[in-house]
């Protein structure tokens, strides 16, 4: 942390509530669970709001406890508030980032911002889900709100979520929506709420929303997914922002997209890491993440000269060449810092797609058919890495064979590059429907392929994501795809390698007939965003408060298996996330979790591609005991999409158990060109 001159910070002695209620205006309750420093009363902090349907009491406990006991010390009051309809808060959720979801979060802050305790300044805190509504509820100008701190979130709610990319649909779109029919179908806790606790669990339950079916009702860029898409107005946007993202993660793209776009001041920082807070996130290395907001907090909410100011706008790591696998430990690199962003230190390099592979010059124009097998794909990991297991993209020789492959010559010194590289090229498709996936690899000397970017495309949204087109079979069209935002640096004696497919399962959902493209190679081109010099930088090493007491009754376990059923000619993804079971002391809950995904598909045939979810929560306290199975499947034809799901809630333990509800959901859902 740089010297700001300022005098020695003094460690405050920091008091927790464990459940305090805020009473919106329509009566309904919020729970929060609040850290501040024990003399706040008589000497009044700023506040940080973390805002989060993941339930306070056993769902984000063990993070909080690492993070929001830190920056109370540190003279600040934190409060950790469940939305409505969830945790122990009153009311329903019907679905993400509603406009009562934001309403709610201003009347939370302006409670915040009255209390004595509070200096009347108010910051906004979180990741994913957290950082998105921070994003959202700045936009919205709240008086009180002057900072936010936003981790892992986006501008864009359809282009870049886990809902659509490129106009693709995402099979996480189901994978999401199953995660929140789980956690939504949690009862709050008897000790908090009394005998209040079986009356609103089966209002919730009776009420619970299959999201995905919302979800795919909107298959273009329509104003459900404009609204709390900030990309719509960043001058909206006043609060001072500082931005959070990992190369692992699904939503980093974003960070250099708002600090071209924000007028606010603005920061951000883009580690190697997944879907997790960079002070405990893997891959490695760790930073002090808690360090950085802290200098962020002071500056905007307290006044003080932190040096902030002096930071560059943009700091990243740039990773360099490590064996492909599915999960790393510690990613090979080192950061570097941009004064402003977009840089002037970044310029393009430009390749060729020819028939001898990626070259320096154009050559005559050259045909070639693409029409990859529809399994392609299987080696490309979780869209959004955020559980347990080996979630990355791991060698990529296996997609590689069913792709139209572009190599350059080995390197004779190392390139390096930071930005989004984008291909640009002509084709046509037999096919009203049709995909692309574009994959930029690094190939070591042993031939092993390392992912380094990638992009899809619906070719129906090469011009309009809100009006998508269908392909005239047999006409060329131009194409312009941008890959995600990447900082990487390929080695000496290493080759750059373009694949080009037509599918890419399970993370894409397959186009309704096998498309074949042809792709005319000569002058069509990869850009590359190449970096020449600049300053290195560097980031403190993570800091945190003690971890919280949890006592383990069942050890988290995660399987991925990759299987090709030769008898049913079909190849499955099949994973299991088990979250284990634990106790919480002080109070005693106990809680469990298991997640199970299917994705099976026949290669040629992509009308025979489903996916299917399951999960079990376990809940409780003494004799006290709840149980829930979520299900849910996603199957199409030429036509629709066909949705499917049920949820059973039981009550009691061992032979006492009892079935308190069960719900049947099935939609079919027209299909668009998708």
């Amino acid at each position: 942390m740089p010297d700001s001159g300022s005098p020695p910070r003094v460690v405050r002695a920091v008091r927790e509530i464990e459940n305090l209620w805020i009473e919106l205006g329509d009566g309904t309750r919020l729970a929060a669970r609040v850290w501040q420093p024990v003399d706040a009363e008589r000497k009044p902090v700023p506040a940080i709001l973390e805002y989060l349907p993941y339930r306070k009491r056993d769902g984000t406990t063990v993070r909080d406890a690492l993070t929001h006991p830190w920056f109370a010390a540190q003279g600040y009051a934190c409060l950790r508030v469940d939305l409505r309809g969830n945790g122990e808060s009153d009311g329903l959720m019907t679905d993400e980032y509603t406009p009562q979801e934001l309403a709610d979060a201003v009347e939370v802050i302006a409670w915040i911002a009255r209390q004595p305790w509070c200096t009347g300044k108010v910051g906004m805190m979180g990741i994913s889900w957290g950082g998105f509504n921070a994003l959202q509820v700045a936009a919205l100008r709240p008086p009180a709100l002057a900072a936010i701190v936003s981790l892992c979130s986006t501008d864009d709610r359809y282009a870049d979520d886990i809902h659509y990319k490129g106009g693709c649909l995402l099979a996480e779109n189901l994978g999401w929506s199953s995660t929140m029919f789980c956690y939504s179908s949690r009862p709050p806790d008897p000790a908090l709420v009394g005998e209040r606790w079986r009356q609103l669990w089966l209002q919730r339950l009776e009420n619970l929303p299959n999201l995905v079916e919302t979800w795919l009702a909107h298959q273009t860029r329509d104003s459900y997914w404009r609204h709390g898409s900030v990309c719509e107005d960043y001058g909206a946007i006043a609060a001072a922002t500082q931005l959070w993202g990992g190369w692992s993660d699904a939503y980093h793209n974003a960070v250099p997209r708002m600090l071209a776009n924000l007028e606010a001041p603005r920061q951000g920082i883009i580690g190697p890491w997944l879907h997790k807070y960079p002070h405990f996130a893997v891959p490695g290395p760790a930073v002090g993440f808690l360090q950085e907001a802290l200098r962020w907090w002071d500056r905007w909410l307290k006044g003080l000269d932190s040096g902030v100011e002096r930071d560059p706008m943009l700091r990243v790591f740039v990773e360099d060449w490590d064996p492909p696998a599915a999960r790393h430990a510690v990613r090979s690199g080192r950061w570097v810092a941009e004064a402003v962003w977009p840089s002037p230190s970044i310029r393009p390099h430009l390749r060729y797609l020819t028939v001898e592979g990626l070259a320096a010059a154009p050559a005559p124009e050259t045909p070639l058919p693409l029409a990859s097998p529809l399994d392609t794909g299987t080696a490309g990991g979780e869209y959004c890495q955020i559980w347990l297991g080996a979630e990355g993209p791991f060698d990529q020789r296996r997609d590689d064979a069913g792709s139209l492959c572009f190599d350059s010559a080995p390197l004779a010194e190392p390139l390096e590059i930071l930005g989004s590289p984008v291909v640009e090229l002509e084709l046509s498709s037999d096919k009203p429907v049709a995909q692309l996936t574009a994959r930029l690899n690094e190939l070591g000397p042993d031939g092993a392929s390392l992912r380094v970017s990638y992009g899809v495309l619906n070719l129906c949204h090469r011009e309009s994501h809100a009006e998508p087109a269908a392909l005239e079979p047999g006409r060329r069209y131009r194409v312009r795809l941008q890959l995600d935002d990447c900082a990487h640096r390929f080695a000496t004696g290493h080759r750059l390698r373009l694949a080009l497919s037509t599918a890419y399962w399970p993370m894409v959902w397959p186009a309704p007939a096998a498309a074949q493209l042809t792709v005319y190679a000569g002058a069509a081109t990869l850009t590359l965003p190449q970096r020449r010099g600049g300053p290195d930088a560097s980031l403190p090493p993570p800091a945190a408060a003690p971890p919280a007491e949890r006592r383990e009754l069942r050890a988290p376990s995660n399987a991925r298996h990759l299987v090709q059923d030769i008898g049913k000619g079909e190849v499955r993804v099949e994973i299991t996330d088990d979250f284990g079971a634990a106790e919480i002391p002080p109070h005693g809950l106990e809680v469990g979790m298991v997640a199970r995904e299917t994705w099976s598909l026949r290669p040629e045939q992509p009308l025979s591609a489903r996916g299917e979810t399951h999960w079990t929560m376990t809940m409780g306290r003494g004799d006290w005991r709840v149980r829930t199975e979520t299900r849910a499947s996603l199957t199409g034809d030429a036509s629709d999409f066909q949705v499917e799901g049920s949820l059973e809630a039981y009550e009691g333990r061992g032979p006492a158990e009892r079935l308190v509800l069960r719900r049947q959901f099935k939609k079919s859902l027209r299909r668009g060109f998708i």
